[in-house]
């Protein structure tokens, strides 16, 4: 009887404390198509050799890509997309020395994020068949405006470009940390 009288105290505190937690995290999925505003070589990312024929001929292209589009999420709703990052266009590598990157809610809040990896041509077996390339690379939350403000997260990316139009086609899920109160 001792022992439960020890251990009720212990048990509320716990529960007490966990109850007042400051974030919450949840599941976190997004789908969107980005639209290719930019895809030329640029001094700010690095060399982009080419030859008379102005065919790349390396070691690397450094390229600045400028995509945007829109899609929906769980924690965003309807949302709009800014990626600008730097990308070797030989080798796949993304995001060299400069990224920035950002979804807009339909209520101003902006949730940032990053990735890094690779773009591989080919598809894999779960893609479509007019799937050209691919990349399955991690991404993390870095915070935001409004609610989104000191959120954090990670997951996995799941894109691809395709021969059936121009557009990049994302599939993102993992976590999202956010902070209680922020609205």
């Amino acid at each position: 009887m001792k022992k439960m009288k020890n251990l009720v105290p212990c048990a509320v505190c716990i529960f007490l404390i966990s109850a007042c937690s400051q974030t919450i995290t949840e599941p976190f999925e997004a789908d969107f198509t980005g639209n290719y505003v930019s895809y030329l070589p640029d001094a700010k990312c690095g060399e982009c050799p080419v030859d008379t024929a102005g065919n790349p001929v390396g070691p690397e292209c450094w390229t600045m890509v400028i995509n945007e589009g829109s899609g929906t999420s769980t924690h965003l709703g309807n949302f709009t997309h800014y990626f600008e990052f730097c990308g070797d266009d030989l080798s796949g590598i993304y995001p060299g020395d400069h990224m920035i990157a950002y979804f807009i809610d339909e209520n101003g809040d902006t949730l940032k994020v990053s990735c890094a990896g690779k773009v591989l041509v080919g598809r894999t077996k779960d893609h479509p068949e007019h799937v050209n390339s691919y990349w399955k690379d991690p991404f993390v939350i870095e915070g935001g405006s409004g609610r989104f403000e000191g959120a954090t997260g990670e997951g996995m990316t799941d894109d691809y470009n395709s021969d059936q139009d121009p557009f990049s086609h994302h599939h993102w899920k993992g976590t999202i940390t956010l902070v209680k109160g922020n609205k």
